[in-house]
């Protein structure tokens, strides 16, 4: 049921677009509910105990951070947005402790769910960027348009396929090294695992693919850090990972200065550069075709800075933005869209110092534990934890251009958690066997 729920709770968007109906409950959460009752089902008919709780590192990390985010309730103009917010991190606190318990080999279904979802997302994404969507205001390079998949926008869109890259990558990559290594020892190849080989490789060209598709600079930014921390994590010795990164660097580099790197991706690359870091207040700047992207941006940035101002401790509570922008919004700039696009200054608006200081800790917690993952005994399990780094630090990175907790994201973060939370155990124990 988990498996469909991760496969299928991207439509969210798009059902509610398409179906027309006012339904009190999204695709999404009328799965998740679903498979609560089933779960809680099960769990009575085998007389289990409900609660049950362990020393595991990232599933203690969550409780706390979803009991910091409970603190700014009291503070919040809107009792039931808070609670929708708050909702999503207690499900992400959720899914990682149920899979703290998971014993058996059934978790990998999960890995794999969430790439199907990204690839049948990114093959609808491609559709829409050779003309499937026919939108005007996302037409690119005089023939394609932004893709979007499933999402209605581009950069969450962009987000998921980020998401998603460094799992398929570092999978792919994880079974290629068994392979390799089977062969070195002149066992025969199994034809399984040459196609899981094929269709990881597969699944990152789609997802890849889609990810330069969607045209958000904010995802191929947060791409380009996840690769390089990947590239020091994944030898053995730091310092030849080290290497391995400032080649790539160089590369790049040498690519860009020789113009071999193709000028549209460029020129989205520096075109709005000079713009974010020139800019320090929106008001009185003309907005245009080419900086309006740029500029709204910023003008939301400003108003969560004026918001953070005025609640500097708790913040006005969590999923308020939209709620109090009206009262710290700039001239021209009347609806709030949401949120900051800015995970970090959205953060600080909502749940103030406290909440954005515990959300950044979290992080470098969870960034540790998957470094630590890079001793895995098993090839596999090693790779899949680097490729959990590449994900953290993608998050990281977009993060700074937009609010990624959207159109049920957070459950695939919280799944890819929990399989965070098995691999650690699962070192853990190999050091106690040792």
């Amino acid at each position: 049921m988990l498996v469909a729920l991760l496969t299928l709770s991207p439509l969210r968007a798009l059902v509610a677009v398409e179906s027309g109906l006012s339904l009190p409950l999204s695709i999404d959460q009328v799965l998740l509910l679903i498979f609560a009752i089933v779960w809680l089902g099960g769990l009575v008919l085998r007389r289990g105990r409900l609660l049950r709780l362990e020393h595991n590192p990232t599933l203690i990390a969550t409780i706390l951070l979803t009991a910091v985010f409970a603190i700014g309730a009291y503070s919040s103009e809107s009792l039931s947005e808070w609670l929708k917010e708050w909702l999503k991190w207690l499900v992400v606190a959720g899914l990682v402790w149920l899979l703290a318990f998971e014993r058996g080999g059934r978790w990998r279904w999960l890995v794999y769910a969430v790439a199907v979802a990204a690839v049948g997302n990114g093959l609808v994404g491609l559709y829409i960027f050779l003309g499937g969507s026919g939108a005007e205001h996302l037409l690119i390079l005089g023939r394609f348009y932004r893709a979007f998949g499933t999402f209605g926008q581009p950069n969450p869109f962009g987000g998921f396929m980020g998401i998603a890259l460094p799992v398929c990558c570092l999978s792919a990559w994880g079974m290629a090294a068994r392979l390799w290594a089977n062969w070195r020892a002149g066992n025969f190849l199994k034809a399984v695992q040459v196609a899981q080989l094929l269709a990881w490789a597969g699944a990152a060209l789609v997802v890849a693919a889609a990810l330069l598709a969607s045209w958000s600079r904010g995802a191929w930014l947060g791409t380009a850090c996840a690769a390089l921390v990947m590239l020091v994590a994944l030898p053995r010795r730091f310092a030849h990972g080290l290497l391995l990164a400032l080649i790539a660097v160089a590369l790049v580099f040498a690519l860009w200065q020789t113009g071999i790197l193709p000028d549209a991706l460029i020129a989205r690359l520096t075109s709005s550069l000079v713009d974010l870091v020139a800019i320090n207040d929106v008001r009185g700047i003309d907005a245009h075709a080419e900086n309006y992207a740029v500029i709204e941006r910023l003008a939301h940035w400003q108003a969560a800075i004026d918001m953070a101002r005025d609640h500097p401790f708790f913040g006005v509570g969590l999923g308020n933005y939209p709620v109090v922008y009206a009262q710290y919004r700039l001239i021209n700039w009347q609806l709030p869209l949401g949120h900051a696009h800015n995970t970090y200054l959205n953060l600080l608006a909502e749940t103030g110092i406290i909440g954005l200081f515990a959300y950044i800790a979290y992080w470098a917690h969870m960034l540790r534990i998957c470094w630590s993952l890079r001793t895995h005994p098993d090839p596999c399990a090693r790779s899949l934890g680097i490729g959990l780094l590449g994900c953290w630090v993608y998050l990281a990175a977009h993060s700074f251009f937009d609010y990624l907790f959207v159109n049920s994201l957070f459950l695939h973060i919280g799944v890819l958690l929990g399989v965070q939370t098995i691999l650690h155990r699962q070192l853990r124990t190999a050091l106690q066997l040792e």
